[in-house]
Parts: C-alpha cells; sequence; structure tokens
C-alpha cells in the first residue's frame, strides 16, 4: 500500500525535471471518466477487511474475508470485481481510498455539481472540467463524446462535444435519413447537427446492435467502437446510475459492481489494441456512512474510493493514507475521514494521460482549487 505521504512526496523532484507541456501534448491515448451517480459505497467496493472496526460497524453489509478478492494485507475487492481484481494483479488498475472532492454537504444534485465542474462549492464555476480538458489538447485530439441521453455538466463548455445514446427506436432506413438529411440542408444549424448525429451513429456501427436497452458489456463495446478509431474521440465520458443505497444494499451493489466489472471489461474487449493508450478514471461525488442503517443499506458519507484503470496506468497499487473507522478516527462521528483530494487524483491522471504540465491542468481544471502536488507514477511513460 502506497500512502498519500508517499504519492506526494516525489513531487518536487518530477516538477523539476523536463516536462512536455502543452504544445507537445499531441498524443493517440485515450481518457475515459466513469461517473457512478448517486454516491458510490467505497467501503463495499475497496473493502478494508483487515480495519477491527469494519466488521462490526458494517453488520450484516459486511463482506466475508473469505469471499472477498484480497489485494495485500489490508484491503479487499468486492467478490463481483473479478475483472478489475485481475487489472490489478496485471498492473492495469490502481485504486484509491479515502477520496473526497471539497464538497462537505450530503446533496447528490450539489456534490455532483463540484464534481463535473470542478469548483469548490455548487455552481461556483459554469462549465465542467472534461470541457476544459478537451480545449487543452491540440485540435487533431481535441475532439470528446458522452456516452448518455443529455450532455453531462462535466463535458459542457465552450469545446463543442457529441453525444451519443442508443435509440430503443426500431433502425431508420436510409431512404428516410435521406429525406431528413434534404429536409434539413437549409437551416445552417440543423444540417450541422443532423451531420454530427449521423457520424456518431456511423461510429457506432454494428456494435450499436439496433438494441434500445444494451448491458454494460455491450455499452463498453459501442463506447470502444468510438474511441478505437483513428478519427475517433479522445475524450469521453460513461453515466452509471443507482449507486443511491439507502437500503437492501448487499444485493444491489453486488449488481451495481458486476455490471461496471462487465462495461470495463467491454471497453478492453472493444478497445483492441487501443487498450494499452487507455486511462479509465472511475469515481462518485462521495461516499456513504461506516454504519449500516436500519434497513440493511448507508446514508450520505463523505470519502470513497475511486479507481485509474487501463493499459496506460501503472497499476497494482492502492493508495491510502488510511484513516481507519475507529470512532475518534471518522469524520463526524460517521463518515470515512477524507485524507486525499478527488481533484488531485484528476488533474494528474489528466496531466498524464496527455503529457500535459501538470500545475498549468490542475490551474485549468479546478481553477479554485490547490490540488496536492501528485505523483507522475499513475501511467506508464
Amino acid at each position: 500500500m502506497l500512502n498519500r505521504r508517499g504519492f506526494i512526496s516525489s513531487a518536487a523532484a518530477l516538477l523539476a525535471a523536463p516536462r512536455i507541456v502543452f504544445a507537445g501534448a499531441e498524443t493517440e491515448r485515450r481518457f475515459v471518466f466513469i461517473i457512478q451517480r448517486g454516491a458510490a459505497d467505497g467501503l463495499h467496493t475497496v473493502i478494508p477487511y483487515a480495519d477491527p472496526a469494519y466488521a462490526r460497524l458494517r453488520g450484516a453489509l459486511a463482506i466475508d474475508p473469505a469471499e472477498a478478492l484480497k489485494l495485500d494485507g489490508t484491503f479487499a475487492l468486492h467478490p463481483s470485481l473479478t475483472g478489475i481484481a485481475d487489472l490489478y494483479k496485471a498492473g492495469q488498475a490502481s485504486l484509491f481510498h479515502a477520496v473526497a472532492s471539497p464538497y462537505r454537504d450530503r446533496s447528490h444534485f450539489d456534490a455532483q455539481n463540484v464534481l463535473e465542474t470542478g469548483g469548490k462549492a455548487p455552481f461556483d464555476i459554469k462549465d465542467g472540467w472534461m470541457n476544459r480538458l478537451a480545449g487543452m489538447l491540440p485540435r487533431r485530439s481535441n475532439q470528446a463524446i458522452a456516452f448518455a441521453p443529455t450532455l453531462p455538466l462535466a463535458l459542457r463548455g465552450a469545446i463543442d462535444v457529441a453525444s451519443y445514446a442508443p435509440s430503443g427506436l426500431p433502425h431508420a432506413n436510409d431512404d428516410l435519413l435521406l429525406r431528413v438529411q434534404k429536409l434539413y440542408e437549409g437551416d445552417a444549424q440543423l444540417s450541422g447537427l443532423w451531420s454530427t448525429a449521423l457520424k456518431a451513429q456511423g461510429m457506432a456501427g454494428a456494435a450499436a446492435g439496433g438494441k434500445g436497452q444494451q448491458s454494460p458489456a455491450e455499452l463498453g463495446k459501442v463506447a470502444a467502437g468510438f474511441l478505437a478509431r483513428a478519427d475517433g474521440p479522445r475524450i469521453a465520458m460513461i453515466e452509471t446510475n443507482g449507486w443511491d443505497t439507502h437500503s437492501a444494499q448487499k444485493g444491489r451493489m453486488a449488481t451495481q459492481l458486476t455490471n461496471l466489472d462487465n462495461l470495463i471489461s467491454g471497453l478492453q474487449q472493444g478497445l483492441g489494441d487501443a487498450w494499452r493508450q487507455t486511462t479509465i478514471l472511475v469515481a462518485t461525488e462521495f461516499g456513504r456512512t461506516v454504519a449500516a442503517n436500519g434497513t440493511g443499506g448507508t446514508d450520505h458519507g463523505t470519502a470513497s474510493a475511486a479507481m485509474l484503470i487501463g493499459g496506460a496506468v501503472k497499476g497494482g497499487k492502492i493508495v491510502a493514507d488510511w484513516p481507519g473507522l475507529a470512532a475518534a478516527d471518522l469524520l463526524d462521528n460517521r463518515d470515512l475521514r477524507p485524507t486525499l483530494g478527488l481533484d488531485t487524483l484528476v488533474a494528474q491522471a489528466c496531466a498524464d494521460a496527455f503529457l500535459l504540465d501538470p500545475q498549468r491542468t490542475a490551474q485549468v481544471l479546478f481553477p479554485d482549487s490547490r490540488p496536492d502536488k501528485a505523483s507522475s507514477r499513475l501511467l506508464r511513460g
């Protein structure tokens, strides 16, 4: 386990070393942000099975260490995350615990606003950090896409961004598409939007399968179909919902985590050789209470877990300055105490992924924050 002090300690030497900055950022690397909407329980994902207070506070929610996928003498992954566990063993996944954004209240809406804008407080910033990241890249790789029905806040801003979501309607035939194209060709705005939509549909290709409801693995393959193309986007965001587990958490989280595992697997399979140049960040807006509630779930908390996964990741490590679960160690007597800023992790991962200057990346993505200076050893190369 690498603690936060070790994570940060090499910063000075790395910042003094030569770095390729903005002008040299042209790259074939891909960056995918998977957001877990609803406050995913990090203690149920990356399990501190050896913490003396874990089993007592979790009660029936506690994962049996015999079933968990042990990573070291302290932490284990949930049994549903077999694919991610394999990637961890292969050095292609790193796990970060006790992570939180600057937000310290308990509103999903406000917390997601902070997470997606990169602000310190809700509604301080109007555009998203992923859009600002796209603005830092040279034009060839200056393309981003959201796999969502509407454009998420993280990708809104000055840079044009596409979105794609499979339709539940039957495929339109070529004759209908041609008629619509002719109908729109006299309208500068609609013709542009129609061309963008057709291009996105073309990139989805056969992988979309004409299905309105896709499995997580199929969605991963569709997203990979865009990202793997030479002329495809280099930045993507995938939304996952259903992480707000106030009741019946054990079964619901098993399903959610299985879906996440399958989504990652689909991305890996679909990306092929491009997997080697891909970084996937998985994060949520805040964590959940350490103790289980009376309905077999957990309530809104503070710190959670995040993941970096992909062929570009220098993985096989857990980064955690573990605060402990004893009563005196909890935040507000109920929450996992944050020891690593999510903005620090995001900024460093993005800088590494696109060979950008770490300080400038942090300033652009999180202009109101002062993220810690983190190690550049998150990714290979």
